[in-house]
């Protein structure tokens, strides 16, 4: 499972000319999925991020937690963070998970992380064509790959 994430002050995803979520101060989470992926490493992606230390404290220094500050989440599931580029100059696909495996390894994803939070978490729509905005605050972007735990 391969996350980018983006500390924002807003974001907001659109499909077909509707909002569909919406927050202020949080976390933009793109989520790919892989067919190897578990339950494991949603449990360890969702630990992570909870208590990643990215927002900052009282002296601005990035000392603390989503958890912490109470902050939002959208999730939006990517597939293209799985995309090959060894080869020519299209991109393949063939690592992201199809949607009878990722599907559910998603919103298994969604529950978990909404357990951890103890909030709500919004989201896109899987497989939706989105229009997905955000003001990244900092700029803060992670990218954390739960095979590479070690």
């Amino acid at each position: 499972m391969k996350t980018v994430i983006q500390r924002v002050s807003e974001a907001s995803v659109v499909i077909n000319n509707a909002k569909v979520a919406s927050i202020k101060k949080g976390l933009l989470i793109l989520l790919g999925i892989v067919n190897e992926d578990t339950e494991e490493d949603i449990n360890w992606l969702c630990n992570k991020i909870i208590n990643l230390r990215i927002f900052p404290d009282e002296n601005g220094v990035m000392n603390t937690s989503l958890k912490a500050i109470d902050g939002d989440v959208i999730l939006v599931s990517q597939f293209t963070l799985h995309a090959s580029t060894k080869k020519g100059n299209r991109p393949s696909y063939i690592k992201a998970a199809k949607p009878d495996v990722a599907i559910p390894l998603y919103e298994k994803f969604k529950e978990t992380l909404q357990i951890a939070s103890g909030k709500a978490i919004q989201t896109g729509e899987f497989g939706a064509d989105m229009k997905v905005s955000l003001c990244n605050d900092g700029p803060v972007t992670i990218i954390i790959d739960s095979k590479n735990r070690d």
